[in-house]
């Protein structure tokens, strides 16, 4: 049998040659270093990149950190075994909180930079505040009660209720046109009220562009149809109309045209001669007035026919459309 060790073989019948022997652990331990040498190799530049030293650590930047160490996301730190971590949210000194979304922009049309004053006629609430509405203020040519409870359909439905819907289908119009537009109260606000002279005054304090009362009637069966009342020539008292009669005539003419064109309706049959357009002196939100002003009385809530229009929803939207369009015109040209 071949031997595979590279020393000659020894003589026959001698015994060992001591430095062969002593060669053949040299050799065996020059065989075992050389085969640790890359694993003690691999360790040591394994330990030197796990701790951040050795002849690189200058560039290699600061030292990887064990899983548990405390510069971990708390996020990270904290997540159960088998979870997905989620990464906290990282702020510098410098960093600013992001701005909220800026508001929706006004809308742009022809009444941007308008002011319309809607005063919904009556209150809900004035049927149980007599005592309150009967109270006299002074509207320039004499002294009558503060406000009225208006009238309501055979059925109940109150022209307050009415007025209040027409009003807020009317200002959602007139904003979409631009306009700043001022109710003189709002469902639930009061318990009664506001009285004549402050309605004027608030129209008068918004230094409105225009102001349109909005009402209903209560007259007797038969009688059908809408109109607008206009201030008359009054100078008595607190009361002054001579500034206001002209305009307030334009906005009237303007809104009759467009609301009968819008809900089908006909001028009044019992008033104002067919032309829908009624002068009175003894309505203190006209009389004290300063801006320009009208009522609407939009049809009488005593007539059937009338009645069914008044208490439908869809024909308040074209009753409110049509007196939008009237301002419109005559704010906008």
């Amino acid at each position: 049998m071949r031997n595979d060790d590279s020393s000659p073989p020894p003589e026959s019948g001698s015994s060992a040659d001591p430095d062969r022997h002593w060669f053949t652990r040299r050799s065996t331990l020059v065989v075992g270093i050389a085969a640790l040498a890359p694993a003690c190799l691999a360790g040591w530049v394994l330990t030197q990149a796990l701790s951040g030293t050795g002849p690189d650590a200058s560039r290699s930047g600061p030292a990887a950190q064990p899983a548990s160490h405390s510069s971990m996301a708390p996020g990270q730190r904290d997540a159960k075994p088998g979870s997905t971590p989620t990464a906290s949210p990282t702020t510098s000194p410098t960093t600013t909180a992001a701005a909220p979304a800026p508001a929706p922009a006004p809308a742009k049309g022809p009444l941007t930079g308008k002011t319309v004053v809607v005063d919904p006629g009556h209150n809900t609430g004035n049927f149980k505040h007599t005592d309150e509405i009967d109270q006299q203020v002074d509207i320039g040519t004499n002294r009558k009660e503060c406000d009225t409870t208006g009238t309501t359909t055979n059925s109940g439905y109150m022209e307050a209720e009415f007025t209040m819907d027409v009003s807020k289908r009317l200002r959602t119009a007139l904003e979409a046109q631009g306009a700043k537009v001022v109710l003189t109260h709002e469902t639930g606000a009061r318990p009664w009220g506001p009285c004549i002279t402050e309605r004027a005054r608030i129209g008068n304090e918004a230094n409105a562009d225009a102001v349109v009362s909005v009402h209903a009637d209560g007259v007797s069966a038969g009688n059908r149809g809408f109109h607008i009342i206009l201030p008359a020539n009054v100078k008595s008292g607190a009361a002054d109309t001579a500034k206001i009669v002209g305009p307030s005539r334009e906005l009237g003419e303007r809104i009759a045209g467009n609301f009968a064109r819008t809900t089908g309706s006909a001028p009044a049959n019992y008033l104002g001669g067919g032309t829908g357009l009624v002068v009175r002196d003894d309505l203190g939100g006209l009389n004290l007035s300063t801006r320009p002003k009208v009522f609407i009385e939009c049809g009488n809530m005593r007539d059937a026919k009338d009645a069914a229009q008044l208490t439908s929803p869809e024909w308040r939207q074209k009753a409110a459309q049509g007196i939008a369009d009237g301002i419109v015109g005559f704010l906008g040209g």
